[in-house]
């Protein structure tokens, strides 16, 4: 990307950053939100990290895990106060991370050294109408000029953040139906935006919901919508493999909790689904969680939550080991030069160090 455009992006995101942290409107249907504590660092080391409080442990099952993850790193624990943390997403012109609270509708800010703050409130639903359930955002990304795009439960869309502060959605209906609330997605280089479509943003499934499934759809660049699958009781987590040519899905289904995977096409269509890891037996031990975001590292790892933490799973299904955070898991993905695990993990936003670097850095 030309250097010019990556200075506009950071200058306008850093813009409405400040804007929204200025000027921002609390609807009535948001919670009063408990200030978020922030972890105390401890030392700064080279690079800039700093050493936070440490939470949680690291099982090691296969000795393949030792040059993902160093034998001797720790879950830092970097800020608490939340009540359903989401989505985390670096924000690499600015060197910060965003990421949802999917209750209190609103997207928070993270950077080195400092208190999470509020970013966007709203940030999935404004309606007038006071609502329950999780009407925020959850599932968020960058798109290939750096725009923040959002999978918005109670405004049931795909929006993009804009580089003037206004959003533009993306997708919002199939076949006229509303969508019932857009979870998580994933790109692909070529444009193409995959996305899953659960229900748990309706504050009342049978009344609100119009499409009789949950679905995974790919949205092209042009604005079609395509959906891939209808099969999977409660899509969540999407990823792709490094070479592109292998989509995953987590099912966030207690019945039925595993992540499934699929041949994906040139063209975009899927086929050939398979059960890529099963999650049953750590549901079984009463494990915090269910099968819920999921990334791939640059050499087809796959860390998905699930009952217990974050799994690290081999590209041939075998689990090498989990960052178990004591704490129901949501989502995960990498930060600062692409070593760095962010995890969103209930009440908590944490990390760890690792030795490989995510997909795309």
């Amino acid at each position: 990307m030309n250097p010019k455009s990556l200075l506009a992006i950071a200058l306008a995101m850093a813009s409405f950053h400040a804007a929204t942290q200025a000027a921002e409107t609390t609807p009535t249907t948001q919670k009063a939100a408990k200030p978020a504590k922030a972890a105390k660092p401890a030392a700064t080391h080279k690079g800039g990290l700093q050493d936070y409080p440490s939470m949680g442990s690291i099982q090691r099952l296969d000795p393949r895990l030792d040059a993902l993850i160093a034998p001797d790193a720790k879950i830092e624990k970097l800020a608490e106060g939340f009540d359903w943390s989401e989505g985390p997403i670096w924000i690499k012109e600015g060197k910060y991370l965003l990421f949802s609270d999917v209750p209190r509708n609103e997207i928070l800010s993270w950077s080195e050294g400092k208190p999470a703050t509020r970013f966007m409130s709203p940030s999935g639903y404004t309606g007038k109408q006071e609502r329950g359930g999780e009407p925020g955002s959850n599932g968020l990304t960058t798109d290939a000029q750096g725009r923040l795009v959002l999978c918005e439960h109670g405004d049931r869309r795909v929006s993009r953040l804009e580089l003037n502060g206004k959003k533009t959605t993306l997708a919002r209906y199939h076949r006229f139906f509303q969508f019932n609330s857009p979870n998580d997605l994933v790109y692909r280089s070529n444009g193409d935006l995959f996305f899953t479509d659960p229900p748990y943003g309706l504050e009342d499934r049978k009344r609100d919901a119009e499409l009789p499934f949950c679905g995974v759809y790919r949205l092209q660049p042009n604005g079609k919508v395509h959906l891939l699958t209808q099969d999977l009781s409660f899509p969540n987590g999407v990823a792709l493999s490094p070479d592109e040519k292998t989509l995953y899905v987590a099912i966030s289904d207690p019945n039925r909790p595993v992540i499934v995977s699929f041949d994906l096409s040139k063209e975009g269509t899927i086929s050939n689904e398979r059960t890529f890891f099963d999650a049953s037996a750590f549901l079984k031990q009463g494990l915090k969680g269910l099968p819920d975001g999921l990334k791939v590292d640059k050499k087809g790892n796959v860390f998905a939550t699930a009952p217990g933490g974050v799994l690290i799973i081999a590209p041939d299904g075998t689990h090498l080991g989990t960052i178990q955070t004591g704490e129901a898991t949501a989502n995960c993905n990498w930060g600062n030069d692409g070593s760095v695990l962010y995890i969103t993990a209930d009440m908590y936003l944490c990390r760890v160090r690792t030795l490989t670097k995510g997909k795309g850095w």
